[in-house]
């Protein structure tokens, strides 16, 4: 599969608009799912090489508007993996502790160490999406955020974490059936916010905060945008993504001290 179609190209102005929500990518839903069931164990394999190995870290950046399959992602893509070897971390409204500090502080205490897989559903992006659709800051003072940002990222990458960051684009019809449906499923009313509706009134500045996040794609921290209005396809390509950057990193076991074949266990 052709990955360089949904990666943004560093220096580049995105537009959301020149990614299909829909896109399937040629193949049929059947097709997709029995493609991303033979990924996932390959996967799971360079994952416990990377753990194994405990020399550098993977870090990947989940972000999309409510509904846009973020947890889901984490289920059915990152569920295959050994969860020993796999961090979780959710950014929700900074507490007051996290707002005495600068906005990455709280980020940096969740980066995975070497050896691990750090996923963020949502991220440091959040301090720059939030504030620049409510007004709470000016154009100059995002722009400050966003070189803080790449710093931040920057910094990472020197020390051993491959980063990637993928924004699952759905469309507002998607969302709107999405949300129904956890109005809908009883099991899922725990899942639906009514602040949902306020952002969803906000769609196009939310479009245009994406787009301005989007210019943070660098070599060392790309961002993907993910069509994501077809689920089995979301999962296909981010794992297509996952997996080619983690046998770029080449993870190997370690090297024993010692003859497996010289031991006996009596």
């Amino acid at each position: 599969m052709k990955l360089q179609p949904y990666r943004v190209a560093p220096g580049t102005a995105p537009r959301l608009a020149d990614w299909a929500t829909d896109d399937a990518g040629g193949l049929k839903k059947d097709e997709g799912q029995a493609q991303t069931a033979a990924l996932l164990p390959q996967l799971a394999d360079l994952q416990e090489r990377l753990y194994a190995e405990n020399k550098q870290a993977l870090l990947i950046v989940l972000q999309a508007r409510d509904a846009g399959g973020k947890d889901g992602t984490v289920k059915h893509v990152f569920g295959a993996l050994n969860p020993n070897g796999v961090r979780v971390s959710n950014f929700k409204v900074p507490t007051p502790e996290e707002q005495a500090h600068d906005f990455l502080w709280r980020v940096h205490a969740q980066v995975p160490r070497h050896g691990m897989v750090g996923i963020f559903n949502r991220s440091h992006y959040e301090d720059v999406l939030v504030p620049a659709v409510q007004g709470h800051l000016d154009e100059k003072a995002i722009q400050r955020r966003l070189e803080h940002i790449r710093a931040f990222e920057a910094l990472l990458a020197d020390h051993g974490t491959r980063i990637l960051k993928f924004y699952l684009h759905i469309s507002p019809e998607e969302q709107r059936l999405r949300l129904q449906e956890r109005l809908d499923d009883p099991n899922k009313h725990w899942k639906f916010n009514p602040s949902d509706l306020e952002a969803r009134t906000q769609w196009d500045d939310y479009t245009r905060a994406y787009e301005t996040i989007l210019t943070t794609s660098t070599e060392a921290a790309p961002w993907y945008v993910i069509p994501a209005d077809r689920k089995w396809f979301r999962n296909l390509l981010i794992s297509h993504v996952v997996l080619a950057t983690l046998q770029a990193m080449k993870p190997t076991f370690p090297a024993l001290n010692f003859d497996p074949k010289s031991i006996q266990i009596s």
